[in-house]
């Protein structure tokens, strides 16, 4: 489920609450998260909504000026019509995790992670080369950084963002950059 920058805007500011979308079957839950550029957004309730009852006051909720404008978004598509309520923006739990300080279990379960990777990767050591040409080369371009390791940018790309999950890097508009956790536990293995 993606939303449109201004959209992330207006729900950080509290203007909106409500999405709708025509879906063969939903792709969030009641009770999920949703990682977005404002944080991590929690879905109330997904429901089905009959088009001829979506209010004007649910349509402006949704971020729209009225009910056609909404129905002029919801032509594209197939499937059924879903309400899906925003109860809410919390932190990313990723950008909390990038600060916190790394244990000695820290350390030896992030190693552990890392070597399960490789050997389902089939290439010893290479996520901690990742990290490396990450922290050699600050915002370089993703496809520099794949090029470098000798990788397709899309799998870099992947393999990247699997260290972005466990607090290791920060994305940035050109490239990556190390988190302190990841320069902590690039750090410790060398």
């Amino acid at each position: 489920m993606l939303f449109r920058a201004h959209t992330l805007e207006a729900i950080a500011r509290g203007d909106v609450d409500l999405a709708f979308r025509r879906w063969t079957r939903p792709t969030v839950k009641t009770g999920s998260r949703l990682r977005t550029a404002i944080g991590s957004l929690i879905i109330g309730e997904v429901s089905l909504a009959a088009p001829e009852k979506i209010t004007a006051d649910e349509a402006k909720r949704a971020g729209f000026a009225d009910v056609a404008a909404l129905e002029r978004d919801l032509r594209q598509g197939n499937g059924a019509i879903y309400r899906i309520a925003i109860a809410g923006v919390d932190v990313d739990e990723r950008i909390a995790l990038r600060e916190e300080a790394l244990s000695q279990a820290d350390l030896a379960g992030l190693a552990d992670r890392l070597t399960r990777w490789d050997k389902a990767a089939a290439q010893p050591g290479y996520h901690r080369k990742i990290l490396q040409v990450i922290a050699d080369h600050p915002e370089m371009a993703a496809a520099d950084l794949a090029a470098r390791l000798g990788v397709e940018k899309l799998k870099f790309k992947r393999d990247v963002r699997k260290l972005k999950e466990v607090g290791l890097t920060i994305s940035l508009d050109i490239g990556y950059r190390l988190s302190p956790r990841g320069r902590s536990f690039l750090g410790a293995l060398t």
